[in-house]
């Protein structure tokens, strides 16, 4: 291919040259524009041919940059030209209309019947009542604070999930806050600290703590208690998150290089500019059960005595069971616990750690509130969610399976504008919302943006009270497993309590231990998250 382009490149030029002195004058101006174009596609053949670093376009000189083009507009094909409405990761058509179309206030009903197979193994529904109840949309709330706790927060069903100043720009902050504000719901700032922009907005504050400690940390890395209680204490923040992990990226930490450290970012980070920021994979203010039990209780009574709880993706199960038992060695209960999956959001990750690493959101969500009811103390624990929730049903199957409210990312994104480009890690966003690129951030209107993010949420909880009304219940509260029901197989449909192990209240304390738990159980300790016992035996010979 390389011979045939220089012998047809050589051609042409001899052509062009001829052509200069056989047309006549007044064409020669045309014949100048061609030759400019044929000259810019030599040249483009010419570093093609001469460059080592692409062997399709070596090889195929000019031509081979079509490979690469249709390569990059790839997932723009796949969206508006092959994938049906039921088609689309990691959100369908149909889950991304149904935002879009609840957020603008349009029409949102389909006509013709569901364009689901209701017969597909795995086909999930609700049954109804005839006895239908009417539920307020603006009761479903759930208050959050257990005995230590002297500011309960009122919390909505539904809420905005951590995403971070810096991985979204200011006015997508801005929008989602100002959304929560109108809207009575809460907004999760994102370990990246509270920013200007969340506070400018109004919105009630769920305030997140990583590893990096952004917003309360010392020079060296760790934890201030004094910048701590000064954040703490704003009016703004209603309750405090400690991150321990997410299920973007369970077990990873983080780098912010020192080329994206604005002065503003350093600020709100309280980071320096000169060097690269690692946020650690583990915390460094507690290395035991007990001690994430003690900080915990220093974080509420340094932010006077607001809700303060944990957010983790579930791996080893026993790390969690020791952090149950220590809750009971010391009578200290986080107010909430968020249950990440192991499916990711809308962090940006290695795709082994979103592919291959933590457990799946609904294996989590069960395993959580079996160990709390098995414990007994489930009473005293809230259990937030998250899901890729878009529908009514998304928020119901969430509750079913333990949940008593629910946190949500991509769609309050997509409410924004987000197309599911698939761009975000790459600050090229489309729709302005995760890139810091000025020219694509004016695209984000915050005074159009926010009422979608509004609309979306109030419509999604109207059709959660009318779901309910239609099931036969008054609130989220009365959402057990055995009102969703799976196709099991061909010729067997199953709900939830059929389908999963669900322990009783203290089945753990009266040593009646389901077997999968069993092991886990036995191995944990509140003294420390290490495995408890004779270690497994090595496999050998290899």
């Amino acid at each position: 291919m390389r011979k045939e382009f220089f012998i047809t490149s050589f051609m042409v030029s001899v052509l062009m040259i001829s052509l200069y002195f056989i047309l006549p004058e007044k064409y020669l101006l045309a014949h100048l524009s061609i030759s400019f174009i044929f000259a810019v596609i030599l040249l483009i053949g010419l570093h093609d041919a001469f460059q080592k670093k692409h062997a399709i376009k070596r090889n195929f000189p000019i031509f081979g940059n079509f490979r690469y083009l249709l390569e990059s507009i790839r997932p723009e094909i796949q969206q508006y030209f092959i994938e049906r409405n039921t088609d689309g990761k990691p959100y369908s058509r149909e889950e991304r209309s149904v935002v879009y179309q609840r957020s603008k206030n349009e029409l949102d009903t389909v006509p013709f019947g569901t364009q689901q197979n209701v017969y597909n193994l795995g086909y999930e529904w609700v049954n109804h009542s005839i006895a239908v109840k009417h539920v307020d949309h603006e009761k479903l709330r759930v208050t959050i604070g257990s005995k230590d706790c002297k500011k309960p927060y009122d919390a909505s069903l539904l809420n905005i999930s951590a995403m971070s100043y810096g991985s979204l720009n200011k006015n997508a902050i801005l929008a989602l806050s100002k959304g929560a504000s109108l809207g009575n719901f809460a907004h999760n700032t994102g370990e990246g600290s509270i920013s200007p922009y969340h506070l400018e907005g109004g919105a009630d504050l769920i305030w997140q703590i990583g590893t990096g400690y952004f917003g309360c940390r010392k020079d060296d890395g760790t934890f201030s208690d004094e910048l701590f209680e000064e954040k703490a204490k704003l009016e703004a923040v209603k309750m405090i998150e400690i991150k321990i992990s997410q299920g973007a990226k369970p077990g990873h930490g983080g780098i912010l290089p020192k080329g994206k450290i604005t002065p503003e970012i350093s600020k709100i980070r309280g980071v320096s500019m000169d060097e690269d920021v690692i946020s650690p994979p583990t915390h460094s203010s507690f290395t035991t059960p007990l001690e994430l039990l003690q900080f915990i209780q220093k974080c509420r009574e340094l932010s006077g005595g607001k809700p303060v709880g944990i957010k983790l993706c579930i791996g080893k199960r026993r790390e969690f069971m020791s952090i149950c038992k220590a809750m009971i060695k010391l009578d200290i209960f986080p107010d909430f616990i968020t249950v990440d999956g192991g499916e990711g959001g809308t962090g940006a990750a290695p795709i082994e750690f979103t592919n291959n690493i933590g457990t799946p959101s609904v294996d989590g969500l069960i395993f959580v509130h079996n160990c709390l009811v098995g414990f007994n103390i489930r009473n005293k624990v809230k259990i937030v969610a998250t899901g890729k929730i878009t529908t009514a049903f998304s928020i119901i199957k969430l509750l079913a399976l333990g949940a008593d409210l629910t946190y949500s990312a991509r769609s309050m994104m997509l409410a924004l504008g987000c197309i599911q480009a698939l761009r975000c890690n790459a600050n090229v966003c489309p729709a302005g919302i995760a890139t810091n690129n000025p020219h694509l951030m004016q695209g984000l209107v915050v005074d159009e943006k926010y009422k979608r993010v509004y609309n979306f949420h109030r419509q999604t909880l109207k059709s959660v009270a009318e779901m309910l009304g239609a099931m036969g219940l008054s609130s989220g509260q009365e959402v057990r497993p055995w009102h969703i029901v799976t196709r099991y197989n061909a010729f067997e449909n199953r709900n939830y309590k059929e389908l999963f192990d669900f322990v009783s209240a203290g089945d753990f304390l009266k040593n009646q231990i389901p077997g999968q738990y069993k092991d886990a159980f036995e191995r944990s300790h509140p003294d420390s998250f290490e495995y408890i016992g004779s270690p497994e035996p090595m496999i050998t010979g290899k």
